[in-house]
């Protein structure tokens, strides 16, 4: 199932983790990846993957670890990465300081340093480790896609059996999860783990454009950024 590209309020601009130790963090995924670290403060630092995905790390000292599998203490988003070789790709995330939580066939689910969940997926004749999109847990996958796509303007790629897929250079995954648990930051009981950053050129016309489409707004921003929730409850910012 392929739609039509929408128009999109902005564009992805950086997948952010919470973290206790950004550089700790920041260490792992950047020696993983093979990326470079473009930007660095005591509380954020972000890492950019040779094929350009930004990765960001921010300061949450009171994080508390998904528990993936279960809905308990659940993951909210993972990064999928592919790998040319699945057993050396796994046994380096382990030597750099990651945890395996599951093993398949064609790909490996592991927790990084700081409990956040990840897979190394099979591709054969990948250059080195890749980052293969971002997927989101959801009560129902094919409108949580709807709205994404046409928050970053990229098309409905595929949807089927509780999974859709975003196209375009940053790919965004859907995962329906039976007995999701939405994250309702600020509340503490209810943390985020994982937001993300979506680069607009104007604030104003992206927070009119977002509500819309069907987010909420929520606490906090500065004059370079706003904080939004989607319609199950993921936080994200729009920046500039």
């Amino acid at each position: 199932m392929t739609e039509q590209t929408p128009a999109g309020v902005g564009t992805l601009d950086t997948v952010v983790l919470d973290v206790p130790d950004v550089a700790a963090e920041a260490g792992f995924w950047k020696a993983l990846t093979g990326g470079s670290v473009s930007s660095e403060s005591d509380d954020w630092i972000t890492v950019v993957t040779p094929d350009r995905w930004g990765i960001g790390f921010q300061r949450a000292p009171d994080l508390v670890p998904p528990q993936w599998p279960g809905q308990d203490h659940p993951q909210q988003a993972h990064l999928d990465l592919y790998v040319p070789d699945l057993a050396a790709a796994s046994a380096r995330a382990v030597e750099l300081g990651a945890t395996v939580l599951r093993e398949n066939e064609q790909w490996v689910t592991l927790a990084d340093p700081a409990g956040h969940p990840f897979d190394v997926c099979l591709k054969e004749g990948a250059d080195g480790v890749t980052v293969m999109g971002a997927t989101f847990d959801c009560p129902d996958a094919s409108a949580l896609a709807r709205f994404w796509s046409g928050v970053v303007g990229a098309p409905v790629t595929y949807d089927a059996d509780g999974v859709a897929m975003l196209g375009g250079p940053r790919p965004l995954l859907f995962q329906s999860v039976e007995g999701y648990t939405a994250p309702r930051w600020p509340d503490p009981a209810f943390p985020q783990q994982v937001h993300l950053d979506i680069e607009v050129p104007d604030l104003n016309a992206g927070e009119e454009a977002v509500l819309a489409l069907g987010a909420t707004r929520l606490p906090g921003g500065e004059d370079g950024f706003r904080v939004f929730a989607d319609p199950v409850g993921h936080p994200f910012c729009l920046v500039r």
